[in-house]
Parts: structure tokens; sequence; C-alpha cells
């Protein structure tokens, strides 16, 4: 069993910067691909980011590239998401994922966290 818990959302204003935070515990984190989705209100849950076990493998969706940068910290166990150039269109949900592949599609994950909320004020 894995235990992912979020951390770091908040109210931003646009144009502005977050880094969100997801430290998986109870197995190995190396042994993880790792994922973040987010979810707005009235939506779908939709992929943003994901990193492969070793680290060699990411991918982002386009509404996010070259605004977010996913990585991981194998000495701290510790996923990030550094989200820069907010938009409100950003404001969700949002939700790190542990899995097997580091795919866009939730079913490829196993386990998730609680989720984080960040909110983008124009």
């Amino acid at each position: 069993q894995v235990q992912l818990v979020e951390s770091g959302g908040g109210l931003v204003q646009a144009g502005g910067s977050l880094r969100l935070s997801c430290a998986p515990s109870g197995r190995n984190f190396s042994d993880y691909a790792m994922g973040w989705f987010r979810q707005a209100p009235g939506k779908e849950r939709e992929f943003v980011a994901a990193i492969s076990y070793r680290g060699g493998s990411i991918n982002y969706a386009d509404s996010v590239k070259g605004r977010f940068t996913i990585s991981r910290d194998y000495a701290k166990s510790t996923v990030y998401l550094q989200m820069n150039s907010l938009k409100p269109e950003d404001t969700a949900v949002y939700y790190c994922a542990a899995g097997t592949y580091a795919g866009r599609w939730p079913k490829l994950y196993d386990y998730w966290g609680q989720g984080t909320q960040v909110t983008v004020s124009s």
C-alpha cells in the first residue's frame, strides 16, 4: 500500500508561481512512476504531467508545456510540480498519483493522494 500526501497548493495571482510536492510513503518511492492530474469543478480529471520511475521519461499536457516542470528527488522521496506563469484556467484540485507507467490516463495509476487546491485569480 502507498499513501500519497500533496502539499503546496494555495491562492496566487495570474502570472505567479507555486510548487506542489508529493511524498509517497509505504513502499519504495523509486519503484513507481509518478503523475500529476487536476480536476476543475464540473470537469473530468485531466492529465498534467508524469515522470517515469527512473526519471528518464517525462510527459506534459499541451496546456502546461513550457510553464510547468515535474521532477523527483530520490533522496527526499518526493515528486514536485513547479508551476510558473499560472493562469486562471489552471485553477483546480491537483492530485498526485503513483503507478507503473508515466502515462496520461488515470487508469494507469494505482494510488492517489487527496488533492490540494490551486486557485489562480485574474
